[in-house]
């Protein structure tokens, strides 16, 4: 139980019995303004966390220079001197809500401020290239080998198999209508077309955003949470030189590359599908395929793949670089940099199909 005295400016509190979460402790908080408050225990039998809880709920708007303890037991005194060291703070409930117009303006201001962002990082990023032009850009060369075999021969099976079953599923669907009409030997021209022109180009892109981008954001992220950036900047080194240039380097290499072996992996996968499935002869197949083959479509392809290597690489250095400094930061930057490295790649191809349709290609 509790028993409150008021003496002139202080205000004593005695505490005795078994405190509990049924304890009840009742002090108005205009009585508690400007005055002291003495703990006293007397002949206390039990207490528990809950009771220590609620009188420190009832205490809260006392100063804690104003609060004096006697008798107490020694695990109490230290859970409440423990527990008044930090100022107590209280939501504010009644706070009200923005407008919505106000609410728009917040965000459109924040966009605004995330373009201007965006757009100065990719300014840093192509001066970045005019240094290495010039020969002034700085950063180690066996970190490029490194990264360029990281994105390049080791990407290799996983674009490979990837492809692979995109030009088994196109063959399957694609056999599937065009049977009714008796035409299932076209599945090979349109596999090729597809393959060549946009899916290879997409399929790596994709690949290479969830794999890559992500290792760039980490990778990154982990040097911004070790402070190894601000060493970096300290040394008067550019960061876009040293981390973001042998990056984007090794990604515009290595992707031309991985689209001609996705454009290979689909156009087999549907040979397969095809021969062992529909019994279209080999050499059909082999014949339809190259009838449909046309170089515009292959460099259109090889040209949607450096241009989604180059928006990887953006995306994971980017949010790398402005990564916060703990650990959940880390998971953010990457989660950010697949998603936007996938939704812009999307978004590009509609741009880059309306751009070379209009021309002719």
């Amino acid at each position: 139980m509790i028993e409150i005295q008021t003496k002139d400016n202080e205000i004593i509190c005695i505490l005795d019995g078994i405190l509990d979460k049924n304890t009840s402790i009742k002090i108005p908080a205009a009585q508690l303004h400007n005055k002291k408050v003495q703990l006293l225990g007397r002949d206390i039998k039990s207490w528990n966390t809950d009771f220590v809880v609620s009188l420190f709920n009832a205490l809260q708007f006392v100063s804690p220079k104003n609060i004096t303890y006697s008798e107490l037991p020694e695990g109490m005194e230290r859970l409440l001197r423990l527990a008044f060291q930090a100022p107590f703070k209280t939501a504010d409930a009644s706070a009200p809500e923005n407008p919505f117009l106000e609410c728009l303006g917040e965000w459109g201001v924040s966009c605004w401020g995330s373009v201007k962002k965006g757009c100065a990082f990719i300014h840093d990023c192509l001066c970045s290239w005019g240094r290495q032009i010039t020969g002034r850009a700085v950063y180690r060369s066996k970190d490029f080998w490194m990264i360029l075999g990281d994105c390049g021969y080791k990407s290799i099976f996983i674009v490979s198999l990837i492809s692979f079953m995109v030009g088994l599923i196109l063959a399957f669907v694609g056999a599937m209508q065009l049977r009714l009409f008796g035409a299932q030997i076209y599945v090979a021209s349109l596999v090729t077309i597809a393959m060549t022109r946009i899916m290879g180009a997409i399929m790596t892109g994709i690949i290479m955003a969830g794999r890559t981008g992500a290792s760039y954001a980490a990778t990154i992220g982990t040097m911004q949470v070790n402070e190894e950036l601000d060493a970096l900047q300290t040394m008067g080194l550019s960061r876009t030189d040293f981390l973001v240039l042998p990056r984007m380097n090794a990604l515009l290499l290595s992707m031309p590359i991985l689209v001609l072996i996705s454009d290979i992996m689909g156009i087999l996968g549907g040979c397969f599908v095809c021969v062992v499935f529909w019994e279209i002869p080999l050499g059909e197949y082999m014949r339809y395929t190259i009838n449909a083959f046309r170089m515009t479509s292959f460099w259109a392809g090889i040209f949607h793949g450096a241009v989604f290597g180059f928006i990887v690489a953006l995306c994971g250095c980017y949010f790398g670089l402005n990564c916060g400094r703990n650990a959940d930061s880390v998971g953010s930057a990457t989660t950010n940099a697949v998603v936007y490295s996938i939704v812009w790649i999307i978004v590009t191809t509609g741009i880059l199909t309306v751009i070379l349709q209009g021309m002719g290609i």
